[in-house]
C-alpha cells in the first residue's frame, strides 16, 4: 500500500514517515508545503511531493497514485478548520478512500469530566481557541467524509511526546531554569502517548475494516500523573525532583485586547465576511493587534527577578485533569496496542535529547 503523509515535516508527521519507511512493508510518500520542510524526511530515498494542506487542487496532485492518506499537518485555528475540506476533496479527486485524520483528545478539553469517551458530545465553548478549532475541524471532517463517501478515521491522542517533542525540550528547559512546577504535587492525570504508540494507532487505522471508521481516543497503556512525567525527566537530566515548585493556586488567565480581537476575527461568522472587508481596514486591524502585543522595554535599573514558575494556560488546565482517557474502543475495533512502555518511552526521549545537545 502506498501511503501519503501530509505534514511530513512536523514532529508527528516526520516520525510517521520514519515508522512507515523503516518498520512496515508500506511505501510512504511525504507531502510538505515547502521544500525546506523536507530537512528530515529527505534523509531517505523517498518519493516526496509538494502540496498545500489548504489547497485541494495542489493536494490532489500530490496524492495521485496513493492508496491512503494520513493528515498530520498543523496550523492556526483558522487553518485547522479549513484543512479537512481540502483534505477530503483532494482524497476524493485522487481516488483515495482511506483517510486517517489526526485530531486531538483536546476536543474534550484538557481536563475532561470523568467518564468522557468518544461518544461524549463535543462543544465549542472551551477556554482555548485551539480546542474549539479542532472540534469544528473534526466535525467538518466527518461531514465531508460522508459527502465524498470516504472511510474516515479520526484519532484523538492526548499529550504526544518523544524525540523532537516540545514536551521534552520545553520541560527540560523549565527544569534547568527553575521554572518547572506541579499543581498540588502533580497528582493530575497526564494523558500521555508516546509518538511511536501513536504511530501504531495510525497503522491500525490504515488496515482496519471500513466498518470501523470513526473517532478514537488513543493513549499509553499506563496511567501517568504529571508528577511521574516531571520527575522522570528531571532524574534523567540529573536534577533533583524536589526542586520542582509545588503550587496550590493558579493565576487567572485574562485575555488581552489583542487576544479577544484575534478570537473574534477567527470566528466562522467573521471569516465568512472577510472577503467583503476593505483592505485598508484589515491592515489597520493587524497594526492594532501588533501594537498591543509589543513587549514593554526592560528596566535596566532593576535587578533580574528570581526564577518563577512558568505557568501557561494549557498546562494549568492539563494538570487539573482527573480522568484517564480510555482507549478500549481502539483496541477492540482497530487492534491498537501501545507497545512502548512509559519507562522505555522516557528513556528513548532522553537518549535523543542527550544526542541533540551533544552529550552522547
Amino acid at each position: 500500500m502506498k501511503i501519503a503523509v501530509i505534514g511530513a515535516g512536523g514532529f508527528i508527521g516526520n516520525r510517521l514517515v520514519e515508522q512507515l519507511h523503516l518498520g512496515s512493508s508500506h511505501a510512504v510518500v511525504p507531502i510538505v508545503r515547502k521544500p525546506w520542510r523536507l530537512a528530515l524526511p529527505a534523509r531517505f530515498d523517498l518519493e516526496w511531493r509538494l502540496g498545500d494542506a489548504l489547497d485541494a487542487v495542489s493536494l490532489a496532485k500530490a496524492l495521485a497514485g496513493c492508496d491512503a492518506v494520513i493528515h498530520a499537518a498543523l496550523g492556526d485555528p483558522r487553518q485547522i478548520e479549513a484543512m479537512p475540506t481540502a483534505l477530503t476533496m483532494a482524497a476524493a479527486a485522487a481516488g483515495i478512500r482511506r483517510v486517517v485524520y489526526l485530531s486531538t483528545a483536546s476536543v474534550h478539553g484538557q481536563a475532561p469530566a470523568p467518564g468522557t469517551t468518544e461518544t461524549t458530545p463535543l462543544h465549542t465553548s472551551h477556554a482555548m481557541d485551539y480546542n474549539n478549532a479542532k472540534v469544528r475541524a473534526e466535525q467538518g471532517f466527518f461531514h465531508e467524509v460522508a459527502r465524498h463517501r470516504l472511510e474516515g478515521f479520526a484519532l484523538r491522542p492526548g499529550v504526544v511526546f518523544g524525540p523532537r517533542s516540545r514536551w521534552i525540550t520545553d520541560l527540560a528547559q523549565d527544569l534547568r531554569l527553575g521554572q518547572a512546577w506541579l499543581l498540588n504535587g502533580g497528582s493530575g492525570i497526564c494523558n500521555s502517548i508516546y509518538v511511536d504508540n501513536l504511530g501504531s494507532a495510525v497503522l491500525s487505522a490504515l488496515t482496519a475494516p471500513a466498518a470501523a471508521a470513526g473517532p478514537y481516543l488513543v493513549g499509553d497503556a499506563e496511567t501517568i500523573t504529571w508528577r511521574d512525567f516531571h520527575h522522570a525527566i528531571a532524574l534523567g537530566l540529573g536534577l533533583d525532583p524536589s526542586d520542582i515548585a509545588d503550587i496550590d493556586r493558579l493565576p487567572s488567565f485574562k485575555r488581552s485586547v489583542s487576544a479577544k480581537v484575534r478570537r473574534v476575527v477567527a470566528s466562522p461568522g467573521v471569516q465568512s465576511l472577510l472577503p467583503f472587508i476593505p483592505g485598508g481596514l484589515k491592515r489597520t486591524t493587524k497594526q492594532f493587534i501588533a501594537a498591543t502585543q509589543a513587549a514593554p522595554s526592560p528596566n535596566a535599573w532593576r535587578l533580574p527577578a528570581a526564577p518563577a514558575p512558568r505557568i501557561t494556560e494549557e498546562l494549568a488546565l492539563l494538570q487539573q485533569c482527573a480522568w484517564k482517557f480510555p482507549h478500549q474502543p481502539a483496541t477492540d475495533r482497530l487492534g491498537y496496542r501501545p507497545h512502548v512502555s512509559f519507562k522505555e518511552a522516557i528513556a528513548r526521549s532522553l537518549a535523543w535529547f542527550a544526542f541533540a545537545e551533544g552529550r552522547a
